[in-house]
């Protein structure tokens, strides 16, 4: 009975902030309006507090088409990394828009409808991020997905800036392309075999004849949010120009909805499946190790630190979409690989949210010894490595697994990937300290930071997830030396550019790319357009004209009608003579 009230709470509790946000912005005067209040910070504790309640199942025939939610052992550890950052990230943007509020205070009409637009959208982003996490039914989940990620566009276009509102139409576009596919591949499996649930989903893509083609429009279109290569763009384009608290959940909670769909829909641990779906896998593990590798050597030449941890964001997804994979080539291995997977999404997200929100910090460096905030900046970023707490149990609980699994030269590749973050990490860390500014950081704004720099380093401690364990010592070189080798690469790399001199490219890398076609698509289609449009034009004109020639005729004939009346016996007397001559001509015939 309690888990059950505590569900309805973590459900409704952000609406009623949502709700509590409007009639704050039009029933207090502006001069008293506290935004970031601490109502709306708490919006998401009732979904943490669910989170550590036990395992639950809550069947609803009356929501919808029918509403299943569950407390699992995947939903659980899901919720309470993901709710837990939203919490700190709240706690954050209480310090980071503090100087933004007293603007608002004083009666800056922009600052207003920002923050306005910013408290109304973001509790309804962190309850779709809820519901899809419980859902276990289509329509939930899908409600669900697309309620965070729309509401998600006013963390990206916040500040109203070129670049904002660039990167807020680039995440847009692909969420549209995403979300089509999304809900191609479901109404496509549910169909197949008239089901509701995503159990009966993943059914579906086992068993069907399509199924590889149901999981392909899924896997794509849960991709977007995931981070998938060429998919990915709108990654770095959003990141730079989002608030620090708006990226933490961003790269941290929201990017793990995808993986979280890709988990709930693939039939992952199944054996017997078709060809085409384990060449899917295969496809899943090259991409991924595409993504891992490709990122990492785009990203260390970008300038905004934020930019790079967008790319870094984008390797380690890329290393999650490949074990993915390994749960359609290797499924004897999954069940066994879930719980380390886990583990690894739930310290990424933890740890990337307080590495963006210490690109807040170093912008506002509060007045302690910089080494001193440097170092406690740099931990998170070397527990991503493996090098560190975290770090070095969530890679083990996946490599011991693989290597099991005699996935050997997986293992290595993913090794090598980490040096890439090792060396993504460092490049942020540089640009943050070259970056720098003094003046002070709102106490919420580094203490958030701080927790959230605790909670990546002892994720295996509260995170409700059995089954993680600590790397034999003889294992520890085999997973720490990537960070090492990161570091020498980025020395090697400040040394070389002293003597080369290399502009850096644009973040967005393929966007640059994608947009003059879609423009030369657009300006096609347009012809094309304009081309049936004359074409239509030509044809009426052509059609007038028949029908005005046919309408003259009308009338002459109608001129006739006096005359036939005239001559009407003389015609019909003549008619008769030729029928009879034509008799006579049968007759003699």
């Amino acid at each position: 009975m309690m888990t059950t009230l505590l569900l309805v709470v973590a459900l409704l509790w952000p609406l009623c902030v949502a709700a509590g946000a409007v009639w704050h912005a039009y029933r207090t005067p502006s001069a008293q309006r506290r935004y970031c209040s601490w109502l709306w910070v708490s919006a998401a504790w009732p979904a943490l507090l669910l989170a550590y309640m036990g395992e639950g199942r809550w069947v609803l025939e009356a929501w919808m088409l029918g509403g299943w939610w569950e407390l699992n052992a995947l939903s659980r550890p899901w919720l309470a990394f993901s709710a837990l950052l939203w919490s700190l990230a709240a706690l954050h943007a209480r310090g980071y828009f503090a100087a933004e509020e007293a603007l608002a205070r004083g009666g800056d009409d922009d600052a207003q409808r920002r923050l306005q637009r910013l408290t109304l959208l973001w509790p309804l982003a962190l309850l779709g991020n809820v519901l899809l996490i419980l859902a276990q039914d289509i329509a939930s989940f899908y409600l669900g997905f697309a309620l965070m990620t729309f509401a998600a566009y006013a963390l990206v276009v916040h500040s109203g800036s070129a670049e904002a509102r660039l990167g807020a139409r680039a995440y847009l576009i692909l969420a549209v392309l995403g979300e089509g596919l999304i809900l191609g591949g479901l109404l496509w499996a549910a169909g197949s075999i008239d089901t509701l649930t995503l159990e009966g989903v993943r059914e579906a893509i086992a068993r069907s004849e399509h199924g590889a083609w149901m999981a392909l429009l899924l896997w794509l279109g849960f991709g977007v949010k995931a981070g998938v290569v060429g998919l990915h763009v709108w990654l770095p384009l959003a990141h730079p120009v989002a608030p620090a608290p708006a990226s933490a959940v961003l790269s941290g909670a929201m990017i793990k909805a995808g993986l979280l769909g890709w988990l709930n829909v693939l039939p992952l641990g199944e054996s017997g499946l078709a060809p085409e779906l384990v060449l899917l896998g295969q496809t899943m593990m090259a991409l991924g190790l595409a993504a891992a590798f490709g990122a990492a050597l785009y990203g260390v030449w970008q300038r905004h630190p934020k930019a790079v941890l967008a790319y870094s964001s984008i390797s380690q997804m890329g290393m999650l979409t490949a074990l993915v994979g390994t749960g359609l080539t290797v499924p004897q291995a999954w069940l066994l690989l879930l719980p380390g997977l886990v583990l690894f999404a739930a310290h990424h997200a933890l740890a990337k949210g307080a590495l963006f929100m210490g690109t807040s910090v170093s912008e506002h460096m509060p007045r302690w010894r910089v080494p001193l905030v440097f170092a406690l900046m740099a931990l998170p970023g070397v527990s991503l490595t493996g090098a560190l707490a975290a770090g070095l149990v969530s890679k083990w609980g996946v490599k011991s697994v693989l290597y099991d699994a005699q996935l050997t030269t997986l293992v290595l590749l993913l090794t090598w990937a980490a040096v890439g973050t090792s060396l993504l990490v460092s490049v942020c860390l540089w640009r943050q300290w070259q970056l720098r500014k003094s003046g002070g950081s709102h106490p919420m704004q580094w203490g958030a930071w701080l927790a959230a720099v605790v909670a990546a380093l002892a994720t295996p401690l509260w995170l409700p997830l059995h089954g993680a364990e600590v790397p034999p010592l003889a294992e520890w070189a085999g997973i720490v030396w990537p960070f090492p080798v990161g570091l020498l690469a980025l020395v090697v790399a400040l040394s070389l550019r002293q003597r080369v001199k290399v502009s850096p490219p644009p973040a967005g890398d393929l966007w640059w790319l994608y947009a003059p076609l879609a423009g030369y698509a657009l300006q096609g289609c347009q012809r094309f357009s304009d081309t049936l449009g004359r074409v239509k034009a030509a044809s009426v004109a052509r059609g007038l004209a028949f029908e005005r020639a046919v309408m003259q005729l009308l009338r002459r004939s109608l001129d006739a009608e006096p005359w036939l009346r005239q001559h009407g016996s003389g015609l019909m007397m003549a008619m008769a003579v030729l029928l009879a001559l034509l008799l006579m001509w049968e007759g003699l015939a």
